[in-house]
C-alpha cells in the first residue's frame, strides 16, 4: 500500500548523504498519506543506499503497524507527536548535519543574517531544549519551540524539519544545514547584524506569494 509515496521517501532519503545531511544510517524521514492519514518511515538502521519501497514501514498516527516486517526509527513517536499536533504538516525529517548540529551542540539558534534564511525560514531558526529519543519527548520539543519555522534544532541533539510534504521538509533540512554553515563562517569573521523583523516579514512574504512559478 502507499507504493507511490514509499518510492519518494526512498528518492528523498538518497537527497540525505548526497547533501551531507547524515552520516551511515542516522536520520530518517516520514511521510503522511492526506488521504488515509496513515505515515511511511523509514525503518531503523537501514543504510541509506540499501532501502527499498518494500522496507518502508507504514502506520497509524497512535503507532500501530498498518505494513512492514521491519522495526520502524527509533524517532517514530516523535514523528507521530508531530503530525498529531500539527495537521498542516505532511513530511518530517531528522538529520546531525554538522554545522545546524553545531549550533544544537552549543544550545543556540542560527540568527537571521541572511536573507535566504528571511526568504526560506520567516526569520532565526529556534533551539528547543535537550530531550531524550525513543518515545514522544522530542517530538513535543519540536512542537513547542518550532513556532513559525520549518526547522528546529534540539540542544545536544540535532535538526528537525517540517513541510506540507515530505519533499518540502527535506528543503527546509538542505536550507537549514547551508544556512547554518554561512552563519558559522560569517562567526568567523565578525559580528553578523540580524535583518530588522520589518524586513525579514517582507522578504519572507515576497518568497512565499510572489517567488517562482
Amino acid at each position: 500500500m502507499l507504493e507511490l509515496l514509499k518510492e519518494e521517501l526512498v528518492q528523498l532519503h538518497l537527497e540525505l548523504p548526497r547533501n551531507n545531511l547524515v552520516m551511515w544510517t542516522g536520520g530518517n524521514i516520514s511521510g503522511r498519506d492526506q488521504e488515509t492519514g496513515l505515515v511511511v518511515i523509514k525503518p531503523s538502521g537501514v543504510r541509506y543506499e540499501d532501502l527499498r519501497p518494500e522496507h518502508m514501514v507504514v502506520l497509524d498516527l497512535q503507532g500501530g503497524i498498518v505494513e512492514g516486517g521491519l522495526k520502524p526509527s527509533s524517532d517514530t513517536f516523535s514523528h507521530l507527536y508531530i503530525y498529531r499536533a500539527r495537521p498542516d504538516v505532511g513530511g518530517v525529517v531528522h538529520t546531525h548535519s554538522r554545522y545546524a548540529s553545531a549550533f544544537a551542540a552549543v544550545g543556540k539558534p542560527i540568527p537571521c543574517v541572511l536573507t535566504a534564511m528571511a526568504d526560506e525560514f520567516g526569520g532565526s531558526i529556534p533551539c528547543g531544549d535537550f530531550a531524550l529519543i525513543g518515545d514522544e519527548a522530542v517530538g513535543k520539543v519540536v512542537v513547542e519551540s518550532i513556532g513559525k519555522s520549518p526547522a528546529v534544532l534540539l540542544k545536544n541533539h540535532g535538526v528537525f524539519t517540517i513541510g506540507k510534504n515530505a519533499t518540502a521538509a527535506v528543503k527546509a533540512a538542505v536550507m537549514t544545514e547551508d544556512v547554518a554553515a554561512i552563519v558559522w563562517m560569517a562567526f568567523q569573521i565578525g559580528q553578523p547584524d540580524e535583518i530588522p523583523a520589518e524586513d525579514i516579514a517582507q522578504l519572507h512574504k515576497r518568497y512565499m506569494n510572489v517567488y517562482g512559478q
